[in-house]
């Protein structure tokens, strides 16, 4: 046995608001790695519809959740289609409303100020109803505090929180955290995982090493 199958609707038998959310991924512009898992008491199914906010397809942006990631409920995805235009005197979307509202505007003062691809690394863990702002990168390793307001770059293996989201402190020390990046469990094959369960559920590094080593 070396775990589920990445492509199981519903991991946890008999508790079905948990979902592995790629399964119920349809927007080409949302990619989610294996095993990362949204749970919702009020409908996991229907994540890209009710947790992927302003996500329009002549933006250009993406939404990219790499693997093994843990999605509290509520967590939001906020995209750059929540951006008004901010170049002249007024921010109101005159132009969505049209009957000649749309005359002159030009579509390029939304998408030109695009902070482009929001990017949740590996092994992350996103708390309850935290709100993740346009463009930011989440990196390996890191937690979000529950309710917090992500709108800058988080490190990875920080823990962050509040509004807007800081760091609150580092997990591990530099120095492993370059060497647990070095190893990127995740990206191992399942069965390889399962053989380095105690070491990664242990924090043993140096054995986690050698699996790393062995598989070389």
């Amino acid at each position: 046995m070396h775990g589920p199958s990445p492509d199981t609707l519903y991991p946890l038998p008999g508790f079905p608001r948990a979902v592995f959310l790629k399964n119920f991924i349809t927007r080409p512009n949302i990619e989610v790695g294996d095993y990362s898992y949204y749970d919702d008491p009020d409908g996991a199914e229907r994540f890209e519809d009710r947790n992927v906010l302003h996500h329009f397809d002549f933006y250009g942006d993406r939404l990219v959740i790499g693997r093994f990631v843990a999605i509290a409920s509520g967590a939001r995805f906020i995209m750059n289609g929540a951006n008004h235009a901010m170049g002249g005197f007024s921010t109101y979307p005159f132009n969505i409303f049209q009957q000649g509202w749309e005359a002159g505007f030009d579509p390029d003062s939304w998408a030109g100020q695009s902070r482009g691809d929001t990017l949740v690394g590996n092994d992350v863990w996103i708390g309850m109803n935290s709100t993740i702002m346009p463009g930011v990168t989440i990196g390996d390793g890191a937690i979000v505090a529950t309710n917090c307001t992500v709108v800058s770059d988080v490190p990875p293996y920080a823990i962050v929180g509040g509004n807007p989201a800081k760091v609150l402190r580092m997990r591990f020390d530099q120095q492993t955290v370059q060497r647990l990046l070095a190893i990127a469990w995740w990206n191992w094959p399942t069965e390889r995982i399962t053989a380095a369960l105690d070491a990664i559920r242990g924090a043993d590094l140096d054995a986690l090493e050698a699996f790393a080593e062995n598989a070389t």
